[in-house]
C-alpha cells in the first residue's frame, strides 16, 4: 500500500493558479460539463478571446487542475479530418490542501485495509455504522430538495439524469476507493440508504452502478 512522499502541505500551488477570475470561471465551466472541453467553447462560456482561454487552460493544466486529451470534433474522421483538438477535463488526480501538514489519505488507506482484512462481521458492522450516519443525517433534512443540497455539500455533485435516476457525479472518496473499491462503495451505499430513510426518499432506492469517473451509487425509484 505504499505511497510516495508528497509536498507537506499538498496542491496548494495548484489551488492558488484559481485566484484569477477569469482562469476559474474556465474551471468551473470545464468540471461543469463533464466531457472533454474545446478551447473555442470555453473562450465563448466566458467571454474571452481564444488566445487567452488556452493560456488560461493551460495553465490550469500544467497545475493539475485540468487533464488534457485529444480529439476530433464529432462527425469528423479519417483522410482530411484534420489533426485532434487540444481538449480539456476535470483531472483524475485527486487534490487537497492543509496548512499545517496534514495526511487523512493515508490514514483512511489503513483504516479501510483493515476493515477489509478482519472479515464480513467488521464490513457489516462498518456498513451499520454508515447507515446510522445517513439516518442521523437525513432527520435533519426537510425534503428531496433538501437531499439533493446534502449530497451537493458532500461532494456527490448530484445530477438528474433524463431518466429520473439521480447520479452522483463524483466519489468524494476517489483516492481510497481506488484501492478499496468494495468496500468503499459499500459504505457509500449504507450511508445514501440512510439519507433516503430519513429525507423522504422511502420511495427512492441506492444502487450500486458502478461507472468510471463519477460515484459507485445511483438514487432510482423504487417503482422504476
Amino acid at each position: 500500500m505504499g505511497r510516495a512522499a508528497t509536498d507537506p502541505l499538498g496542491d496548494v500551488a495548484a489551488f492558488a493558479s484559481l485566484k484569477d477570475e477569469r482562469r476559474r470561471r474556465l474551471y468551473d465551466h470545464v468540471i461543469a460539463q463533464r466531457r472533454p472541453v474545446g478551447r473555442d467553447e470555453a473562450a465563448e462560456a466566458v467571454g474571452i478571446g481564444r488566445p487567452l482561454a488556452a493560456y488560461h487552460l493551460d495553465k490550469l493544466a500544467h497545475a493539475g487542475l485540468l487533464d488534457v486529451v485529444f480529439s476530433r470534433p464529432p462527425g469528423r474522421s479519417g483522410p482530411g479530418a484534420g489533426r485532434p483538438a487540444k481538449q480539456y477535463v476535470r483531472s483524475q488526480r485527486a487534490l487537497a490542501a492543509h496548512a499545517p501538514a496534514r495526511d487523512y489519505a493515508f490514514v483512511a488507506q489503513l483504516l479501510a485495509e483493515t476493515v477489509g482484512r478482519a472479515g464480513p462481521a467488521v464490513v457489516e458492522s462498518a456498513r451499520a455504522l454508515a447507515r446510522e450516519e445517513g439516518r442521523r443525517l437525513g432527520g435533519e433534512l426537510a425534503s428531496g430538495a433538501d437531499l439533493e443540497a446534502e449530497l451537493a455539500a458532500r461532494g456527490y455533485e448530484p445530477e438528474r439524469d433524463t431518466d429520473g435516476a439521480l447520479r452522483l457525479g463524483n466519489c468524494p472518496f476517489h483516492s481510497v476507493a481506488a484501492t478499496n473499491p468494495e468496500l468503499v462503495c459499500s459504505l457509500n451505499q449504507a450511508f445514501i440508504e440512510g439519507l433516503l430513510e430519513r429525507a423522504g426518499g422511502a420511495d427512492q432506492t441506492a444502487e450500486l452502478d458502478p461507472c468510471a469517473g463519477r460515484c459507485c451509487v445511483t438514487i432510482r425509484d423504487r417503482a422504476a
